[in-house]
């Protein structure tokens, strides 16, 4: 039996959909993103005659989430799709019109001919610790804002801004006791929590956005994908013998969790043994401190990945460094305490990441201090950037 194909083009106030027939003939239809558009497209697909049907539609923002729940749940094949694909996709067709009609009938073609992978809809813990997650970051950046705003404020203002810092801080410290509530009362998330804090250099907020968006590890094959969701893989642009662009991250992937690693990855660089190792490794081969930062934030996500897909708390030892000799006694941060990551608020303590910020000045544009990064963060045999100082030797050469 050939299927139905539908695409979705999401807005806030309305779906436009587009639905291709077996017999190739189009059917187009706009309800509303609300539970009442749900059920009119529900009878409107009845109407059409659909039987088996794949669905379509793009990530955009949380607006998708509830008509392709609604759909997996009636057991209709949905796909959730990057949009940069549907822009790919689209340039390769030269479509020229940008219409939500005419989006909803690319992304239907795009299903059609590519038929990707089917969605499945995280568990209902796993969705309500996002909403938390998420809302604890608003929460965060708006008392950053109000904090800057304070320093400058006039006279009159400034009791407006310090009462309302007082409700946010108010507001963040019962959101946080909200999340580890909701760690604890469900038990699968508590024994991946309890997986993710054997990681040394992991702390409370990060393993609660860990377990937000990597808690259910069958989502991704490899180590590798799940690196690549959170933007941490290659971008080569290379054609020919002429054209030999630098290499970066792609930073195709979610932003928040690429954020939220960032200084997880400095705590374990120069808090814990394994970072130690990890860090003195890259040095003696001569890769600049944002590099090996970049690497480390990669290698967080591959441990990370590893302990939950086996179910096996971090183990030291099996982490092959080459050339390293990784010690295998307890790992210590300030007077003998285990070494974790920032607090919840206030992650700065002690000036710590500041000193090693100020101890390890980045030289040179991005552009160069991430030339090399592909041949250590992917392990690539082929160098893909030239040494700075390979280069300065090349051009005194030519003079």
């Amino acid at each position: 039996m050939n299927p139905f194909f539908l695409g979705i083009d999401v807005a806030k106030a309305k779906l436009d959909c587009a639905l291709i027939r077996p017999d190739g003939k189009w059917r187009q239809k706009v309800v509303e993103n609300t539970p009442a558009g749900f059920d009119a497209l529900a009878n409107w697909l009845t109407n059409q005659g659909v039987s088996e049907l794949h669905a379509a539609m793009e990530a955009t923002g949380i607006y998708w989430e509830g008509i392709a729940e609604f759909l997996s749940n009636t057991g209709v094949t949905v796909s959730v799709i990057n949009p940069a694909q549907i822009k790919a996709f689209g340039v390769s067709y030269q479509v020229r019109t940008k219409t939500d009609s005419v989006d909803a009938k690319l992304i239907a073609t795009f299903c059609r001919e590519r038929r990707p992978e089917p969605w499945c809809a995280p568990p209902l813990s796993e969705q309500t610790l996002r909403a938390l997650v998420l809302r604890l970051e608003a929460l965060q950046t708006m008392q950053t804002q109000e904090s800057n705003r304070l320093q400058v404020a006039r006279e009159p203002v400034k009791p407006g801004i310090e009462s309302h810092l007082q409700w946010l801080d108010k507001e963040i410290q019962s959101l946080i006791k909200t999340i580890r509530t909701h760690i604890d009362s469900h038990p699968d998330l508590r024994q991946k929590r309890d997986l993710l804090d054997s990681i040394p250099g992991l702390g409370e907020r990060t393993i609660a956005i860990l377990l937000a968006f990597l808690g259910s590890p069958e989502r991704f094959h490899k180590a590798r994908q799940a690196a690549a969701f959170a933007g941490l893989d290659p971008r080569q642009c290379e054609s020919g013998s002429s054209v030999k662009a630098k290499p970066k991250l792609s930073k195709i992937g979610h932003a928040f969790l690429r954020k939220a690693m960032y200084m997880p990855a400095m705590v374990a660089l120069y808090k814990t043994s394994w970072g130690r190792s990890f860090l003195a490794r890259l040095q003696a081969l001569g890769k600049p401190p944002l590099l090996i930062i970049g690497a480390m934030m990669r290698k967080l996500i591959h441990v990370a990945f590893g302990v939950l897909k086996s179910a096996q708390p971090f183990n030291e030892t099996l982490l092959r460094l080459t050339g390293i000799t990784v010690s295998t006694t307890g790992v210590s941060g300030a007077r003998g305490a285990p070494a974790r990551e920032r607090p919840w608020v206030g992650e700065s303590a002690n000036g710590a990441s500041h000193r090693a910020r100020s101890r390890h000045r980045f030289t040179g544009t991005a552009h160069t201090r991430l030339a090399s990064a592909l041949h250590v963060l992917y392990d690539d045999p082929l160098r893909v950037g030239f040494d700075l100082r390979q280069r300065r030797q090349t051009r005194a050469d030519l003079r």
